[in-house]
């Protein structure tokens, strides 16, 4: 082989993993958290000590829906490296924060089950996550937070509500509903 093809080769491979890597960005875009504090539950004489953290997060489709969590952050040496794997314990609440406007999309129930958040809590495949449902008939939306693996999950799971003023729901001339 000469240098030149060789040389092909390798730009071709770092421009197929840069685009594996930007369309996993892209296809993974969720809604960001923002840490809001911590806990220490657990003393570690090296590394960083075991932690509860609270992130909060707004559904990125419906704005003035905010959902907290809360979940375990594993310590010591692995953990400040990156490479523990957190427990998949976990809860969230979720609140109205604002006026919710209601998409066509979730009303009609097509995003039911939608992925509006995700935190990957180990170096290989295990990722917290939050789900979002509409209950058309309670005027409600449920988030659904649990954890998962490439092989297997946990059944560990946490739920909130947002429960949405029947009266105030009206639908709007681009078929959205409104929430004061």
């Amino acid at each position: 082989m000469t240098d030149r093809l060789i040389l092909t080769i390798c730009r071709l491979v770092v421009a197929g993993i840069s685009s594996i890597c930007l369309l996993y960005v892209v296809c993974t875009a969720t809604a960001r958290a923002e840490e809001i504090g911590e806990v220490n539950t657990t003393f570690k004489v090296l590394g960083a000590n075991d932690k509860i953290v609270i992130e909060a997060f707004d559904d990125p489709d419906i704005p003035g829906a905010t959902c907290y969590v809360s979940r375990a952050k594993t310590g010591g040496i692995s953990g400040s490296l990156g490479v523990a794997e957190d427990t998949s314990d976990a809860s969230i609440s979720c609140r109205q924060t604002s006026a919710i406007v209601l998409p066509e999309r979730v009303i009609s129930g097509r995003d039911n089950g939608k992925q509006v958040f995700k935190k990957s809590t180990s170096i290989l495949f295990k990722k917290m996550q939050v789900v979002r449902f509409y209950d058309k008939k309670r005027h409600t939306l449920v988030y659904l937070g649990y954890s998962d693996k490439l092989i297997d999950g946990s059944p560990k799971n946490s739920i909130s509500t947002i429960a949405l003023a029947v009266p105030a729901v009206v639908q709007a001339p681009d078929s959205s509903a409104v929430v004061p």
